[in-house]
This record gives C-alpha cells, structure tokens and sequence, in this order.
C-alpha cells in the first residue's frame, strides 16, 4: 500500500452505491417476492449494473446511471425467469431509498468536525444521488454531490476523478477517496487521489495499477487515524 498523508488532506469524497449506501437494501426488502432467488438477482443487478457502465464507456454510448440500473434489473430479472411488472417497479422505486451503512453518519460528522470538506463523486445522477441523502437524512453531513452525468462518462475513466479536483480547486492528493469498488479505488489512486479502500466484503484485491493508502471494512475505521484534539 502507499502511505497516508492526511496532512495533506482537505476533503473526503466518498463514491456512493456500495460505500455510503448499500445497493442490496432495494432488494432485500422484497425476498418474500423473491423467495430463494432474491440474493442471486441482486447480485446479477449489481453486477450487470457496473459492467453496463464500462462497456457503455467503451463504446462510448452513454446513457445515465437511472437507464443503466433499469437495464440491468431487466437483465437480471429475465435471467432468472422473473415477469412482474409491479415487482420490478417496487424495486426499482426502493432504489431512491436505499439504507446507508449505520456507520455512516457519525463517519462524515467526525470528518467534519476535523476540518475536512465532504463530498460524494458518483456514476448515479443528481436526482437518485440527492434522493438517497434525503432518505438517510445526510444533508446536512454533505458538503457537496458530483455526478458523472455532467461529463457523461463513468468511473474509472480519468475525467471523473478530474471532476472533483475542478469543482474543489484542490490537487488530486489533497483529496482522500473513499470506495468499497476496489477497481474505483485503482482508478482514483492512479488519478493520484489518496484512495482508501473500504472492503466491506472481505475481497481480494484487484490485479491493477494504483494502489490503496488504506485498506479497512467499515468507513469509520478511518476515524482511529485522525489526529486527536
């Protein structure tokens, strides 16, 4: 891993989906519906969801993230024979108000309370981004939301990351970058982001380029290296 510097640091962006917001929450809320299924559809979603965006980047046929995760639910749940309207409906409607992780709220208030500017940089769009703030009641714990939808490409193409350096007026390592995607983390650690890599799964790391200042489970293991008052 590269080293720490929190010296340096002035802000703390946090992807979204998977790192501030758990992304199987929509889901879970319907296993009744599901049945035994339920899992494995929202883990095809998710991952349909991702591989839509680099391909969508490769292709360079850029739609929003909106479009995109209604595409892959649909994937996913033709995959596993699955034909209900309201169903899918209720899911994608449980998207706009996904849990966040329970540390998250005291994470961006100690944060805060160290000088440190917060900020979310995500492939979602405004409108689902600010959606799921309300829901977890993080607006006030927000200081600033980047969406890619302004640039109309996703992670982890450079652009993104070159986002919230321009809106921020800071260098790549005055920013500490938060991501449960370890290949997001490889995209903003090569930017030149200090990138912490929040592995809530337990995951082997990605054989890429950039590497992690920090690896830990949970967001608010952060906190432990933050100086003391």
């Amino acid at each position: 891993m590269s080293s720490l510097a929190l010296k340096t640091v002035k802000h703390a962006v946090f992807d979204a989906y998977g790192t501030l917001f758990d992304v199987h929450s929509a889901m879970s809320r319907y296993q009744a519906r599901l049945g035994e299924k339920a899992q494995a559809v929202s883990d095809l979603w998710r991952t349909k969801q991702l591989q839509y965006t680099w391909l969508r980047n490769l292709m360079q046929r850029y739609v929003d993230f909106w479009q995109i995760t209604q595409d892959a639910l649909d994937y996913a749940l033709d995959s596993y024979g699955i034909d209900d309207q309201n169903l899918r409906r209720d899911i994608l409607n449980a998207y706009h108000e996904l849990d966040c992780y329970q540390e998250v709220p005291e994470t961006l208030r100690n944060l805060k309370e160290h000088g440190l500017g917060t900020a979310i940089l995500s492939n979602g769009t405004l409108q689902m981004l600010e959606a799921g703030i309300r829901n977890s009641r993080l607006e006030k714990l927000l200081d600033a939301v980047f969406s890619v939808d302004t640039i109309r490409i996703f992670k982890p193409d450079p652009q993104v990351y070159q986002l919230a350096v321009d809106q921020l007026g800071c260098s790549p390592h005055e920013i500490l970058f938060f991501s449960s995607n370890a290949w997001d983390v490889s995209g903003a650690a090569t930017f030149g982001y200090q990138a912490v890599w929040v592995n809530r799964f337990g995951q082997a790391p990605e054989r890429l380029p950039g590497t992690p200042v920090l690896e830990i489970k949970t967001l608010d293991a952060v906190l432990q290296y933050l100086p003391s008052d």
